[in-house]
Formats: C-alpha cells, sequence, structure tokens
C-alpha cells in the first residue's frame, strides 16, 4: 500500500473528505519523520515501535566478482 491508497482507506473508512486525510496523514509522516531526525523513539502502542540505531562501518563482498569493498557507517 502506498500514501495514496492509504489516504483513500482511511477516507472511505471515515467518511472524511480526501483532501482532510492528506493533510492529517501529512501530518503524521512529519511528525513521525520530526521525532526520528532528533533520535527519540516512537512507540504506537498496538501499532509499532519506531527508532534509529547506528550501523557500525564494516567490509563487504561482492557476491559476482568476489572484490571486497568498504561498507561506511551510517544511521538506520
Amino acid at each position: 500500500m502506498n500514501k495514496s491508497e492509504l489516504v483513500a482507506a482511511v477516507a472511505e473508512k471515515t467518511s472524511l473528505p480526501q483532501k482532510d486525510v492528506v493533510i492529517a496523514v501529512g501530518a503524521i509522516f512529519d511528525v513521525v519523520t520530526e521525532t526520528l531526525a532528533k533520535g527519540e523513539d516512537l512507540r504506537l502502542v498496538g501499532f509499532g515501535t519506531f527508532g534509529v540505531s547506528q550501523r557500525a562501518a564494516s567490509m563487504g563482498r561482492n557476491p559476482s566478482t568476489g572484490a571486497t569493498a568498504a561498507i561506511p557507517a551510517r544511521t538506520v
């Protein structure tokens, strides 16, 4: 399901106009993004927990050539 399908499903379930649902869904995604950007966790009981973590740098291998490559540290 993509964002437009989510908006359509919520609009159908709530009988709200799609333009209002677009604003609400956009606001929810903005709050989630801002919360994670601050490094905070987001817990929605009955739905899920979202958080940011750090992955250390590591060495990887190209499966087709077998050559090793450095994988930089990153935030996920």
